[in-house]
């Protein structure tokens, strides 16, 4: 599409007006009553069964889970899937270092006591005897175990360190630059199994996918001792619910803390349940809406694709007002066919860059000249492409 005409984007959920105000209104029209979108923003919303147009270019998720989205299937339809890594971070970091204040000097059975308390005249002797029953401990010297050290374990094990715990890191996946970043003070655990057994608490940061469902099973929470926290501030399925509950009722761990309420949960003692809470500060959702609209933009304007789930980033300078965004099957002479193709046409190609992952790859080519249709249509046509883009910047 040629950005002299307005790209239509569709929003499922409350999207922060801070993000969508970056929309310039010649070029976009937004909101929830948007029918036929180039582009939909979401947070929560479920769209594992979202049946999209040929026209929708881009699905953008203002967050970092995307398990509410068929990635797969739209990478396979030519459509990226934005999200936002380490925008919501310190929100959700925020959160659990609450847990662990909420766990360690028992605050909500405090809270509970108090709020129960019978206006009798007695209320300061009450208090007085049954505030032992709340004694805590304090959080220096004691171990905190996280497993997954992205952005917001590494922001966790920071603040850890800084209250004077030991923490304990593990993550076999973890990606040069989150490694870079992360504190010094962390000791590599060789194992989930090596960790949980070392741990006082123990804080979930991991996405939700085949191999983390269900990470938290029986086996690993047989691994922990009686005084364990266990602290879920990743995705609810991360942990199997059942074999929670068995363990808590046998006394086997000491508390659950999690954002995700979920039926089997609620009334188990040793749960604290909050109403997914992680990422609902202003501030996050500002972040997350102004980044996921960067992303969006980006890739609707000039092909560039960065945070995609489900497609490589790949990012060129825009030196030509004549691009060509090609999506196709990660098979080999994909970028030859395509150059021939140009060279037929009499067109020199200014730049090109080429990116791939997994089954999915993208070529951005910028070229000296406009393109013909029937240019177009021939590279479409040619085995393998998935999806062909025009951006006459002219």
């Amino acid at each position: 599409m040629s950005p002299d005409k307005s790209y239509r984007i569709k929003t499922l959920n409350n999207i922060a007006h801070a993000g969508l105000s970056q929309f310039p209104e010649k070029l976009y029209a937004y909101g929830t009553e948007i029918e036929d979108p180039h582009a939909i923003l979401v947070r929560s919303a479920n769209l594992l069964e979202l049946e999209p147009s040929k026209n929708l270019l881009a699905v953008g998720r203002a967050g970092a889970g995307t398990n509410n989205i068929d990635t797969s299937r739209l990478a396979g339809l030519g459509v990226p899937v934005f999200n936002t890594p380490g925008a919501n971070a310190n929100a959700v970091k925020e959160l659990v270092l609450s847990g662990l204040l909420l766990s360690s000097r028992n605050l909500v059975g405090a809270i509970d006591f108090v709020s129960n308390l019978t206006l009798d005249g007695q209320l300061s002797k009450n208090v007085e005897q049954g505030k032992k029953t709340y004694a805590g401990r304090e959080l220096p010297g004691r171990t905190l175990g996280i497993i997954g050290l992205g952005k917001i374990g590494s922001l966790v094990a920071d603040v850890a360190l800084r209250l004077g715990m030991r923490v304990v890191g593990y993550d076999p996946g973890i990606t040069v630059d989150a490694a870079w970043g992360l504190p010094s003070g962390v000791v590599k655990a060789a194992s989930i199994n090596s960790l949980v057994r070392d741990s006082d608490f123990i804080s979930l940061h991991v996405p939700l996918n085949d191999a983390t469902r269900n990470l938290v099973d029986d086996k690993c929470l047989a691994s922990m001792s009686a005084d364990t926290v266990l602290l879920n501030f990743s995705r609810g399925a991360v942990v199997d619910n059942v074999a929670l509950v068995a363990a808590l009722r046998a006394k086997k761990i000491k508390q659950y803390i999690c954002d995700f309420p979920n039926e089997s949960l609620i009334g188990v003692d040793g749960v604290i349940a909050l109403p997914h809470l992680g990422a609902s500060t202003v501030e996050a959702e500002e972040n997350c809406a102004t980044m996921v609209v960067d992303q969006i933009r980006g890739y609707l304007e000039h092909g560039n694709v960065v945070n995609a789930v489900n497609f490589p980033n790949v990012l060129m300078a825009r030196e030509s007002p004549y691009r060509i965004v090609v999506i196709n099957e990660n098979v080999p002479h994909m970028v030859s066919q395509v150059s021939t193709v140009l060279g037929d046409a009499k067109l020199n190609i200014h730049n090109m860059i080429n990116k791939s992952l997994n089954e999915i790859a993208i070529t951005l080519v910028d070229v000296d000249d406009s393109v013909r249709d029937d240019v177009l249509n021939t590279i479409r046509n040619i085995e393998g492409v998935k999806r062909v883009r025009y951006l006459n910047g002219a």
